[in-house]
C-alpha cells in the first residue's frame, strides 16, 4: 500500500495542476511551464497508475497522450498479466480493447460505408436484415444505443441466428429512437451489416480500409499466437489472445461489439487520423464531413445524454472525459479496462489501456480514468496554455 503522504502528494499535484490551467484559461494567459512544476505533474500521473496497481484495481496499465501531430507522453507501468512473474507491460504490448471495438472499427467501417454512398443514416436495417421485416429501426438508431433492443446471452450453437431472433422478438418497452439503452446487440447487428453490404467479413473490412492505410499494424481481431498481448480475467481465469467477451467468443472472435485488439501507439494513429479531419500521413480514410457527422451530438433523454455515432460524448459513460476536456470532445470505454477520449477544440487526445484486476469498484476505476485525462489535459494542452514537451512520431 502506498504511503499516505505520497497520496496526500498526488492529489495535491493534481489540485494543483486543475486550479493552474482554469486560472491561466481565464486569465488568457499562456503561460510559463515551471519545469519541476511539469515534472511533477508527469510523476503525478505515474503515481497514480502506480497507487491503481498497489490497490489492485489493476496490475499494470499503458498511457498515451498525444495531438494531431504525435505523442506528447506515453509510459508503461506494472505487468501484462496477474501473476508475480508476468512479464512486464511495454508500450507496444497489446490488449484486448473490448468496447471500443464498437467506436473505434464497427462505427468507422460503418461511417465510411455512408460517406460511400452505400447507404444513409435512416436506412432501415431490414433492408439488409429480412429477417427483421416490420421492425423499423435505423442505423442510426443503432448507431447511438437507440433501438430499443435489449441484449441476451447468444445461442452457442447458432450466435447470430440468436442475435437476429431477439432482434425479430424483441418490442421493448418503448419505441426505436425514443430512448438511449447502451447494448452489445446494436453494434453485433451493425458488424453484420458491414458483412452483408461489402462481402467481407468486419476484420477484413477494417484491415483493408482503416486499420491497414494508418499503419496500426499491431491491430485486429483474433491475434496470432506468440505476439506481446496483455492478459484479460475471465470466468477460469487469465485469458491472453483470446477476447475477453463470451458472446465475442461464440461469433468467432469477430463481432461488432467486442474482440478488437490494438495498442495504445495504434490508437493514437487512429485519434490522430480523427483529429486531423480524417486523414494521416496521405491516408484518406473518412471525409472531413464524414468524421464531423461521427462526432457530431446527438440528444437523447431531454438533453441529459449526448452520443456521436458510435461515440460517448455526455452519458453514465463518460468518465474518461475529466474536468477539462471540452464538450466537443468524444470517447469510450472498454469492460477490460481501456478507453480513449479526444477533444478536437483542445487538439489532444488520451488513451489508458490497463490489465485490469477489480470489475466490481466502479466508481474508483472510473476515478483513475477521469484523474488521468485531467492531469493529462492540465499538462498537455493543446490550446497554448501550458508549454509542450518535444514530440515523437508513432
Amino acid at each position: 500500500m502506498m504511503p499516505f503522504r505520497c497520496l496526500f502528494r498526488i492529489l495535491q499535484l493534481l489540485t494543483v495542476s486543475v486550479v493552474f490551467y482554469l486560472v491561466s484559461a481565464t486569465t488568457g494567459a499562456a503561460a510559463e511551464v515551471d519545469p519541476l512544476a511539469e515534472a511533477d505533474r508527469r510523476a503525478a500521473l505515474e503515481f497514480m497508475l502506480q497507487d491503481a496497481i498497489n490497490r489492485r484495481l489493476i496490475s499494470g496499465a499503458v498511457v498515451l497522450i498525444g495531438d494531431r501531430h504525435g505523442v506528447l507522453y506515453e509510459h508503461a507501468a506494472g505487468r501484462a498479466g496477474f501473476e508475480a512473474d508476468a512479464q512486464p507491460l511495454t508500450t507496444d504490448t497489446m490488449f484486448d480493447v473490448a468496447s471500443l471495438t464498437k467506436a473505434v472499427a464497427t462505427a468507422t467501417a460503418v461511417v465510411s460505408l455512408i460517406d460511400q454512398g452505400r447507404f444513409t443514416l435512416l436506412d432501415p436495417i431490414s433492408a439488409w436484415f429480412p429477417e427483421l421485416e416490420g421492425r423499423e429501426i435505423t442505423i442510426l438508431q443503432l448507431l447511438t444505443h437507440t433501438s430499443g433492443l435489449h441484449d441476451r446471452d447468444l445461442d452457442r450453437y447458432d450466435p447470430l441466428g440468436s442475435v437476429l431472433r431477439t432482434a425479430a422478438l424483441s418490442a421493448g418497452n418503448q419505441p426505436p429512437g425514443s430512448r438511449f439503452l447502451y447494448a452489445d446487440i446494436n453494434f453485433i447487428l451493425l458488424g453484420e451489416l458491414v458483412r452483408r453490404e461489402t462481402g467481407l467479413s468486419l476484420d477484413r473490412y477494417c484491415q483493408e480500409a482503416i486499420f491497414r492505410p494508418l499503419g496500426m499494424h499491431r491491430t485486429g481481431f483474433n491475434p496470432t499466437p506468440g505476439l506481446r498481448i496483455a492478459a484479460t480475467l475471465g470466468g477460469s481465469g487469465s485469458i491472453t489472445g483470446v477476447v475477453q467477451d463470451y458472446n465475442a467468443r461464440k461469433l468467432g472472435g469477430v463481432a461488432g461489439h467486442a474482440g478488437l485488439f490494438s495498442t495504445a501507439r495504434d490508437l493514437g494513429k487512429y485519434a490522430r487520423m480523427l483529429l486531423n479531419h480524417g486523414q494521416l500521413d496521405g491516408a484518406a480514410i473518412l471525409s472531413p464531413q464524414a468524421v464531423a457527422q461521427m462526432t457530431a451530438p446527438y440528444f437523447f433523454g431531454n438533453g441529459r445524454i449526448v452520443r456521436g455515432l458510435g461515440w460517448d460524448r455526455e452519458s453514465p459513460y463518460s468518465s474518461p472525459r475529466g474536468m477539462l476536456f471540452s464538450n466537443t470532445s468524444y470517447g469510450h470505454t472498454g469492460y477490460s479496462g481501456s478507453s480513449i477520449w479526444v477533444d478536437p477544440k483542445a487538439g489532444l487526445y488520451v488513451v489508458l489501456l490497463t490489465t485490469r484486476i477489480n470489475y466490481q469498484n466502479k466508481q474508483r476505476f472510473n476515478r483513475l480514468r477521469s484523474n488521468i485525462s485531467t492531469l493529462g489535459a492540465a499538462v498537455f494542452s493543446g490550446e497554448g496554455v501550458l508549454q509542450k514537451p518535444e514530440k515523437t512520431q508513432p
